[in-house]
C-alpha cells in the first residue's frame, strides 16, 4: 500500500517511477483497514483528489467487553481533532491507489528483489538475480521481510510477537441479523484471546459486510484454512453474540491467517546515501509492529507523505542526499514512540491467568483512556509536511 501511495505521489510531482512488484499482479488481500486520523491526513495529502471519503465508512466505537458480554469499557464516542477514523476495504483502497499512479509509473510484476547495491560513488541499484535496475532513489516498501533492509540494517530482525492472528470480511449478503448494539461492532478481550468486529458500510468492495480480526496467544497454526476456522469457532464458541455468528458466516476462503511479528530493534536509520541519492526504508520494512493499535499502515502513509514532501522538488546530488537524511531523522523518533505505545497495548492483550485477568479488567476502565488518550495524541501529533 505504501509503495503504491509513494509511487503515485512522486509521479505526480514529476518523478519517473518504476514500481517493482514481486507477485504476478498488484492485488489486494481480501481484508480491510482502519484509517485513523493521521492515516487519513497522510492519504489526503498524497492525493487530494483521491476521493477517499467515497470508499471509507465511519469507524464506530463499539466499546470493550468480556467474553460473557459484560462491559469493560462502554462506547465513548469520538474525541480528538482531525478527520474522523474510518474503515476501508483493501480492494477499494488498492483500486484508488492504482488509479492514482499516472502515466509516469512503469509497473514491473514478477520482480522479486534479492540484491541491493549501494556505494559512495554509485547510484543505488536492485536486482532480482537476473537484471539490475539503477535509480537515483530506491524506496524499499517491501514489507517486514525486506531483503533490502537485511543488507542495509542487519541489526533489525523480524521476530514473533507471541500471537497468531486471523482476519476476514463477511460480505453483506452473509452477515447474520444483528441488533443495533451488535451492528456497531467492538472489541472483546479474553484470556490471551481477542476479537474485534467492524461494520464496513454498504459500499465496501461493492458488497458491504463486516470485517473481523481474531488473535490468540501462541504460534501460527499449520493447518488448512478450513481446520483453522473450525478451531476459531471452537475457541470462541462461548463468547457473546455476534462473535460465534460471524465466525459461522465466514467461509474458509475468506480467512487470512498471519503470524504477528515485529522488528527488534528498529533499524538504526531509515535512509542510506548512495552516489547522488540513496535508499529509504518505508512502512513495515522500517518499523513493523504488533497491530494492537492499528497504526502500521497509517505510519506507512505518514512515511510516504513525508518522503514526497522532502524529495518532490529536489534534484539528484547533495540536495537529494540531504533530503534522505532528513527523512530518517524525522521519521525514526515518531515511529519509535508509536511502537512503544503498541507494546504497552500488547501487554494488556497478553494478560492470562485468573489474577492477571482480574487486575486487567479492574484497571482497564482507567487504563484504556490513558492508552487511547496517548493513541489519540499520537494521531494528533502528526500533520502532513508542507
Amino acid at each position: 500500500m505504501a509503495g503504491l501511495a509513494t509511487a503515485g505521489a512522486l509521479s505526480r510531482a514529476g518523478w519517473q517511477v518504476t514500481l517493482l512488484e514481486r507477485g504476478e499482479r498488484v492485488a489486494a488481500p481480501p481484508t480491510a483497514l482502519v484509517l485513523w486520523s493521521n492515516g487519513r491526513r497522510a492519504l489526503e495529502s498524497l492525493d487530494p483528489d483521491g476521493g477517499w471519503s467515497a470508499i471509507a465508512s465511519p469507524l464506530p466505537d463499539g466499546g470493550v467487553r468480556r467474553p460473557d458480554g459484560q462491559w469493560l469499557v462502554g462506547p465513548r464516542g469520538r474525541t480528538g481533532a482531525g478527520p474522523a477514523p474510518a474503515v476501508v476495504h483493501l480492494e477499494d483502497l488498492y483500486d484508488a491507489l492504482v488509479a492514482g499512479l499516472g502515466d509516469r509509473v512503469e509497473i514491473r510484476t514478477g520482480f522479486a528483489v534479492t540484491t541491493v547495491r549501494v556505494g559512495r560513488r554509485q547510484r543505488p541499484s536492485v536486482s532480482d538475480g537476473r537484471t539490475f535496475l539503477e535509480a537515483d532513489l530506491v524506496v524499499a516498501a517491501d514489507g517486514i521481510d525486506s531483503p533490502i533492509r537485511r543488507v542495509l540494517a542487519p541489526e533489525s530482525v523480524a521476530v514473533g510477537s507471541g500471537f497468531a492472528a486471523w482476519q476476514a470480511v463477511v460480505p453483506g449478503y452473509r452477515v447474520p441479523r444483528l441488533t443495533g448494539e451488535q451492528a456497531a461492532g467492538g472489541e472483546t478481550l479474553g484470556a490471551g484471546y481477542r476479537f474485534v468486529s467492524i461494520p464496513l458500510g454498504e459500499r465496501a468492495a461493492g458488497k458491504g459486510g463486516v470485517y473481523w480480526v481474531a488473535t490468540a496467544a501462541g504460534a501460527p497454526r499449520p493447518e488448512s484454512p478450513a481446520t483453522q476456522l473450525a478451531l476459531l469457532q471452537r475457541w470462541f464458541a462461548s463468547w457473546h453474540a455476534p462473535v460465534g455468528d460471524l465466525l459461522a458466516a465466514t467461509h474458509p476462503e475468506d480467512l487470512v491467517p498471519q503470524e504477528v511479528r515485529e522488528l527488534r530493534p528498529l533499524p538504526r536509520a531509515y535512509g542510506f546515501g548512495s552516489g547522488p541519492g540513496g535508499v529509504v526504508l518505508l512502512g513495515d520494512a522500517a518499523h513493523a509492529m504488533p497491530h494492537h493499535l492499528g497504526q502500521g499502515a497509517c505510519l506507512a502513509f505518514e512515511d510516504a507523505a513525508t518522503l514526497r514532501s522532502l524529495v518532490a522538488d529536489v534534484r539528484p546530488g547533495p540536495d537529494l542526499i540531504a533530503a534522505i537524511e532528513t527523512f530518517s531523522r524525522t521519521r525514526r523518533p515518531r515511529t519509535t514512540s508509536v511502537v512503544r505505545q503498541t507494546r504497552r497495548m500488547s501487554a494488556v492483550v497478553q494478560a492470562r491467568g485468573r489474577l492477571a485477568l482480574r487486575a486487567r479488567d479492574a484497571a482497564l476502565n482507567h487504563m484504556r483512556p490513558r492508552i487511547l488518550g496517548n493513541h489519540t495524541q499520537l494521531q494528533a501529533d502528526w500533520t502532513p509536511p508542507d
